[in-house]
């Protein structure tokens, strides 16, 4: 009996501690809080309590939980709850009085019946979604290619099953001896925003792919995504940078991203910001492009703002500067052990506090200049 009980809980709990139970649903619930809080808060504005602020909070929560349900379940839930509220019901005709009892049985297997469909729901879009994550897998690098003195290691953290972040380093085939390094940010979440990366990634792998310079691969990035988003609303934040191996020069455009850091062997930090607006938003958008050149010790670390805006459990933001503490404090390790200390750092901020936003990262370690790519 003992082993029975033993082998249910693990069944229940997946082995979970009760502490680690506890910390997964203090994050579930502060992300049910955070989605029915902004509906109730918009729909009963700023009132004082003295008002009736508590009734139009409940009445808010009702129609906020009712409207995320179809119709038929709508009424099997106003159904429920009727008969858990009102567990016996009394009728009067000519014959007498009718006393209707033990109606709170029906409302729970009212309340059971409907959790059944919701889950079903779930496990069907669940499933959806993995498939979705796995084809979204194949379109990401599995590994950064191999470049003569340099390396370069890659991460991210999805907020859901898929993620709006878009990384990617390979050498253009039009002009083989160029590694291009790109990362990119879909404004969003979820399905909408992978789908806009999915297209993101294959218009860029095919405009690299021809001899153009790298203005003119933002230029003619930026008018399809137009073309694909008539009303602007979703843009993409991207940084792209084109590297020759042989002799460390570089070029890159900041599409309206957030500033990546080059911090050089003798400490000093550039953020590189020359750019421009996000793509997407104006067809006609000019571009500037920004040029450098990587040195032996250089390393070159470029986020999404996942990273900086990442939040604990009490909702503080990680932030740049502690970002910049981390980087001032690397040594002269691989990029992957650069890498793990700045992944490291965030999760340790945050916990298992569920984020709002992708979380993403990649840095390219320069050891030595020289030689020719490998591509």
């Amino acid at each position: 009996m003992a082993a029975r009980l033993r082998n249910f809980w693990r069944r229940i709990t997946d082995g979970l501690a009760l502490q680690e139970l506890w910390v997964q649903f203090h994050a579930e619930a502060r992300a049910g809080y955070d989605l029915y809080s902004k509906e109730v808060d918009s729909a009963i504005g700023e009132r004082h309590w003295y008002k009736g602020r508590i009734l139009r909070t409940a009445r808010a929560l009702f129609w906020a939980m009712m409207e995320k349900l179809s119709p038929a379940r709508r009424l099997l839930f106003l159904i429920a709850l009727v008969l858990l509220v009102f567990p016996h019901l009394q009728f009067h005709n000519d014959n007498g009085e009718i006393d209707i009892g033990g109606l709170t049985f029906f409302g729970g297997v009212g309340l059971l019946i409907l959790l059944a469909l919701e889950l079903a729901d779930r496990v069907t879009m669940k499933r959806d979604l993995e498939i979705a994550r796995e084809i979204q897998g194949w379109l990401m690098p599995a590994a950064p290619p191999a470049v003569p003195g340099m390396d370069i290691a890659f991460s991210t953290r999805p907020a859901n099953t898929v993620a709006g972040d878009y990384y990617d380093a390979f050498f253009r085939p039009g002009i083989p001896d160029r590694l291009l390094v790109v990362v990119g940010d879909v404004a969003g979440k979820s399905v909408p925003a992978a789908l806009m990366m999915a297209a993101l990634q294959a218009s860029l792998r095919t405009l690299a792919s021809g001899p153009g310079s790298l203005l003119d691969v933002i230029g003619l990035l930026n008018r399809y995504l137009c073309s694909q988003n008539p009303e602007g609303r979703r843009f993409t934040t991207a940084f792209l940078m084109e590297i020759d191996p042989a002799t460390g020069a570089f070029a890159y455009v900041n599409a309206g991203h957030n500033w990546p850091v080059l911090r050089h062997a003798s400490g000093a930090e550039e953020r590189l910001e020359t750019g421009g607006l996000p793509l997407g938003i104006r067809p006609n958008a000019m571009y500037e492009s920004g040029a450098g050149r990587l040195a032996a010790g250089d390393l070159l670390v470029i986020f999404t703002d996942g990273l900086a805006e990442a939040e604990n459990d009490k909702q503080e933001e990680y932030g740049e500067r502690r970002m910049l503490g981390v980087i001032a404090g690397l040594g002269q390790g691989s990029a992957a052990e650069a890498l793990g200390a700045l992944t490291a750092s965030v999760n340790a901020f945050v916990g298992a506090t569920r984020q709002h936003d992708d979380i993403t990262c990649l840095v390219l370690r320069v050891f030595a200049v020289g030689g020719s790519a490998n591509g």
